[in-house]
């Protein structure tokens, strides 16, 4: 979902951070408040004042959305759940789960959370835009806070509506769950209407194109695609995690894998083992240890007239985080490392010792093929 993140600071506990889109987001909201939406609704202030209530305006709405989330956040710490992070990006903010709520009421709870915040929220700003008013007009101050009272009003509503994964989704959800007691079931229902929602919006935006407003109906149609995309996207990964669930990455990790030695040339690496392989990444043993990786990008660092006399031992890196991993770790954090680190293979260390190399394409393999068997069911593409 997330480009590259950058933190802002903690609450409560939990890290805060933003997406790099959400700067393009920043930018544009401070803009629209200042060229168009105060100087409308406030006439005869100076330009510098209009400004000013943008700035101002935006750094509250992010405020609002962050205790939004926070909101989801301290209930879910209630039941026990892990919050890696509270994350701003263009299309507002997410609390990036670990792991689904154990129950129905759980994830009822943790889903009206959020939208009770906003309206406690807004009823707060509305009664200090009434404190500060003054004798007759409106300042800018009051202006600031009533604009932020609406806003957080509009923030619960639109939250509210059950299309999953929105608030009001999770809600549906937690009730089908309840229901039927299967969350899988509830989660493919939910999503679907979720994705049903989308479509309403994408078409929403068409129809706003057509009629003139081309702003408003891309955004329409953005969210509307945003919308559909994670409805999917959230349901494929409970079926991901229900699927990995108390495997061992020994199950799915090759032990037959390709190795280099250090005092090789790099010619000879590209030569005998890039070209011949196709890999961009090779792990570097001697004597049945691991002292590194080395890698396509490693090689371009060097000029191609050294490669015949550059050793391979000269450019490995440390095998680190982001392409190692230990074989009895969570086979989830494997795709998360991959995710992030955009690495397709990582190498099952113990110790100093290599014992594997896993892949994406054979975590998939295994997947698809155990939810055709146990499941009757195919992976959403």
């Amino acid at each position: 979902m997330f480009t590259q993140k950058f933190k802002l600071f903690r609450l409560f506990g939990f890290s805060v951070e933003a997406d790099a889109t959400w700067l393009l987001l920043a930018l544009l909201v401070t803009w629209t408040l200042a060229s168009g939406v105060f100087p409308h609704y406030f006439e005869g202030l100076p330009a510098q004042t209009y400004w000013i209530m943008a700035v101002v305006g935006a750094a509250g709405l992010f405020m609002s959305i962050i205790l939004h989330e926070l909101g989801h956040s301290l209930v879910a710490r209630h039941f026990g759940l892990q919050i890696k992070s509270i994350t701003l990006f263009v299309f507002g903010g997410v609390a990036d789960m670990e792991d689904e709520p154990a129950s129905a009421k759980a994830e009822l709870l943790m889903a009206v959370a959020g939208p009770a915040t906003s309206i406690a929220l807004s009823l707060a700003l509305f009664g200090a835009a009434l404190l500060f008013a003054p004798g007759k007009g409106i300042s800018p101050l009051q202006g600031v806070l009533a604009y932020l009272a609406w806003l957080n009003g509009i923030l619960a509503a639109f939250n509210l509506l059950p299309a999953f994964p929105l608030d009001g989704g999770r809600v549906f959800r937690a009730l089908l769950w309840a229901w039927r007691g299967n969350l899988r079931w509830a989660t493919r229902f939910a999503s679907r209407v979720g994705g049903g929602f989308g479509i309403a919006l994408i078409a929403l935006g068409v129809f706003s194109l057509f009629s003139g407003n081309v702003v408003g109906g891309f955004w329409w149609i953005l969210i509307g695609m945003f919308m559909r995309s994670a409805s999917q996207s959230s349901y494929r990964h409970l079926l991901v995690r229900r699927a990995l669930e108390g495997e061992n990455l020994r199950r799915f990790m090759r032990t037959e894998v390709v190795t280099v030695p250090r005092y090789i040339s790099l010619q000879e690496l590209v030569d005998e083992y890039v070209y011949k392989y196709h890999f961009k990444m090779f792990p570097v043993v001697e004597n049945d240890r691991i002292l590194g990786c080395v890698s396509t990008r490693g090689i371009r660092s060097v000029d191609r007239d050294e490669w015949g006399r550059t050793p391979v031992g000269e450019i490995m890196e440390s095998c680190a985080g982001t392409n190692s991993i230990a074989p009895d770790e969570d086979p989830m954090k494997v795709l998360s490392i991959m995710s992030k680190s955009g690495n397709s293979r990582l190498l099952v260390v113990e110790g100093d010792k290599l014992v594997g190399i896993i892949t994406l394409k054979d975590i998939l393999s295994f997947l698809s093929l155990k939810m055709h068997l146990e499941e009757g069911e195919e992976l959403p593409e």
